[in-house]
Parts: C-alpha cells; structure tokens; sequence
C-alpha cells in the first residue's frame, strides 16, 4: 500500500513540474528516486511528458529508467524518438544485451539506423552479431560485455586488465581466462586473484571444471544449469569453443518470468503472447483459435447427448449430473497435466521413470475418484435419487477421473515428442477432450449398467 501511495504522490508532485516545463525542479524532485521507481509513475504519464523526464533528467539515470520499463512502455516511448536519438541517447550508454532487447522493439530498418548512428563501432558490430539470435537461447540473452585475461599472464597482469576492462563491464563476478584463440580455458574468482600473490602465474588458480553453455542453447537449459549449479553468471562459447559473451542471473530471471507469462497465455487458450494495449484484431487473432475448439468440443459434447436423447426421455434424472461428471473430468485432467508440464519444465522428468509415473497417476486418481464417488453417492442416497442412478453415477465419476488423469499425463508427453509447447495440455485442448470423452463414458455406463436401451 506504501508503495502505491509513494507512486501516486510522485507523479501528483512531478506532473506540475512538467507542465511548467521546470528542469531543475525535476532533477531536484528525483534525485533521492532510485530509477526502478521512477519508471512506475511512467504507465500514467503522456509521451510527450515521458519524452521531456527522459530528456531532462542525468542521462545514467535516464537510461536506467528506460531499462526498468515494461517492454509495452519501452515500445511505445520509443514510437516518438528517431534512430539519432536513440543511439545517442539510449543504446550508447547501455550494456550490450539491453541495447540488443531495445533494438529488437524496433522495425528492423529503423534498429539498423540506429547501429548506424553509434560512434563505438567495435560496439555496434557487436550489436549487429547478437541481433542474428533469437531472444529464447544463450545468444539473445548474453551480454558482450565481460572481463578475459590470457591464461599465461601473472596475477599482477591480470589486475591490471581487470582495471582497464571493468570500467565498460557494469558488475564484475569472475573473469574468465582465454588462449591467444580466444578459446575459453577457465574461470578464475576475484577472491583467488586478491588472496594470489603477484607473480602467481593464472594459470595456477584457474578451474577448469567450470560449466559454461553454446550459444544455440535454449533459455530453458540455461535457467536449469544456472538453478542447478547456483550460478550467478554462465559464459557463452560458439561452437569452437571461442568465448563470445556472459549470461548473468537478472537476464535470466527476466526470461524466465517472461516465458512464465507465455505459458500461462497459454494455458488460458492464447495461441500467441499480447498485452492488453494491443489492438482489437491482435487480441481477436490471439483468442479465436482456442474459442474454436472449444466451440467443436461444444459441438461434439451436443452431438454426443443428443445420440442418447431416449435415454434421457426414459430416464431424466441422468440429465442432473452431466455437469458434474464433465467438470470433474476436466479438473482432473488439468491437475495430472500440470504436474507432468512442470517436471517436463523444471528436467526432473526422465523417459526411464514414465512408466512408474503414470502408475503413481493411476492410484491417485484412483484415489481421488473413490473419495469423490462416495461423496456423490452419500448425496443422492440423502437426496433420493435411486440406488441404481447413484451407483451409475459413482461409478461413471470413477472412470473418468482416472481417464482424465491418465490423458492428462500422457497428453504433455506427446506433445513434448511433436515439438509443441506442453503448456497447452493444461489448457482448453485438454478440458474440452475430457468433456467430450467423460459425458461418451458416462452415457455409456448408464446404458450398460441401467439398461436403459
């Protein structure tokens, strides 16, 4: 609540500032903000009012503003700013893997005007390289910007190159000692380069069993080597092995949280990642596809009753429970496909273990479909439905919570063999498949246990 209130009172006390066009006033007012919550107030400011802070403010904390925005407000802050501006007032002053996020905001001609305008151009062939990967692998996530010394100098060398390179490199957390190849030997920790006396060769207090990932791995492996080891920072070699940038954990953590908003897209029946500023037809685009489906497993559910129509007429009260039997099929099947999803997520599912994991899938549904049953029986029993109903409907609910559960587990794994994102098993996909199959089962049982035709 503190927060929100400080938020508010910033933006109440800065906004007269900006209208009377007060610079000084607005450096005064920020001086004591640090720039994370300086780009709160930024979702309630107009762009010509975002336009003049930015302008106006120390240009380090600018920039740190802009890096702290939400990517909809990077994108739409930089709609009103040319190339020229940007790489002089922006990606000059950023480290290598922010200015590559920035860049790729932009339409593609208007990010090559921008590398174009840059005087380090050692810095923006660099950018220019990185923008060929994709933002989902050890590429598109890596920074340039990192401190190497050749494995055969002394410690005092190596100090003095620590000093030289560390002022282009924001943090410091290991330096990484390469051959006259640039093939990446080691990893050696400011705490044995202090403690080392001077004319230590590096070699000497190198590890060389240090993990570090191809630049064509995926986010996903690099997040679990880095959770895995608990590292801060990981190196990014090509494939000779030659160092070509760092990945440190707050790029990850970025990733991370990102992909977790596109899984739960997902799982809602998005078939692509928007924000609710988006346009109408984007938004439509992204939502439809799901819609459909579960309007042709609607579709399907009422083709499937409608079979069963003199079932019904003869007996009307198997009617009251479809609902139930549906709805308890499709939780089922979400909740076994959510926890295989995330053991496919987090590498702590393996092919050799499949096997005794849909057998522990089955005694829990088992297990849950006997507690669920009695539940529903002692219900009808109190209600006075008929043994013979209240039989059929537990033991409908039964089969197809275990069905669903099995479906569930099942369903991400065949998925992850096609090369689809799992996520989607404990979306729409599945809870529209285990309607359609739960009520099939449970008319199906009605009719053979009843012998209603």
């Amino acid at each position: 609540m503190s927060t929100q209130i400080s938020e508010i009172q910033l933006l109440n006390d800065i906004r007269p500032l900006i209208i009377d066009v007060d610079a000084a006033g607005v450096n005064e007012l920020l001086q004591h903000h640090r720039p994370e919550d300086i780009a709160e107030i930024f979702w309630n400011l107009e762009l010509d009012e975002a336009k003049f802070l930015i302008k106006v403010i120390d240009k380090e904390k600018a920039v740190e503003v802009i890096r702290s925005l939400d990517e909809e407000l990077q994108e739409r802050l930089f709609k009103g700013y040319d190339a020229k501006e940007i790489a002089e007032d922006v990606v000059a002053y950023l480290d290598s893997d922010d200015s590559v996020d920035i860049l790729n905001l932009l339409p593609t001609q208007k990010a090559e005007e921008v590398l174009s305008y840059l005087d380090d151009q050692d810095y923006a062939k660099n950018l220019a390289a990185m923008l060929h990967y994709a933002d989902d692998i050890a590429g598109g996530l890596m920074a340039k910007e990192l401190v190497q010394v050749k494995h055969n100098w002394t410690v005092s060398q190596c100090i003095e190159e620590i000093r030289k390179q560390a002022e282009e490199v924001e943090s410091v957390h290991a330096v990484y000692t390469v051959d006259e190849k640039n093939i990446l030997k080691g990893v050696v920790s400011l705490k044995d380069i202090v403690l080392a006396k001077a004319h230590t060769s590096v070699i000497e207090i190198t590890n060389t069993e240090f993990i570090s990932v191809n630049a064509y791995a995926t986010g996903e492996e690099v997040a679990r080597l880095m959770s895995k080891y608990d590292l801060i920072t990981v190196p990014v070699v090509d494939s000779m092995n030659r160092l070509i940038g760092r990945i440190t954990i707050d790029d990850v953590v970025d990733f991370i949280r990102e992909e977790a908003g596109k899984d739960f897209q997902l799982q809602a029946g998005l078939s692509e990642s928007v924000e609710s500023e988006d346009k109408v037809l984007i938004l439509s685009r992204a939502r439809l596809p799901w819609l459909m489906v579960g309007l042709i497993g609607g579709l399907g559910s009422s083709m499937l009753v409608s079979n069963f129509e003199g079932d019904i007429s003869r007996l009307p009260q198997i009617a009251f429970f479809m609902p139930v039997v549906a709805a308890m099929g499709g939780n089922a099947g979400v909740q076994s496909s959510a926890i295989i999803v995330q053991g496919l997520a987090n590498n702590t599912l393996k092919s050799k273990n499949i096997i005794p994991k849909l057998g522990k899938e089955f005694t829990v549904s088992l297990i849950n479909g006997l507690a669920c049953s009695a539940i529903l029986l002692l219900f009808n029993v109190i209600l006075g439905h008929g043994y013979d109903l209240s039989m059929v409907v537990s033991i409908a609910l039964i089969t197809v919570i275990i069905f669903a559960s099995l479906l569930g587990t099942i369903t991400p794994l065949l998925l992850v063999r096609l090369k689809i994102d799992p996520a989607l098993a404990t979306g729409p996909f599945i809870t529209t498949t285990n309607d359609v199959i739960g009520l099939g089962v449970y008319f199906l049982l009605g009719r053979l246990l009843l012998g209603t035709f």
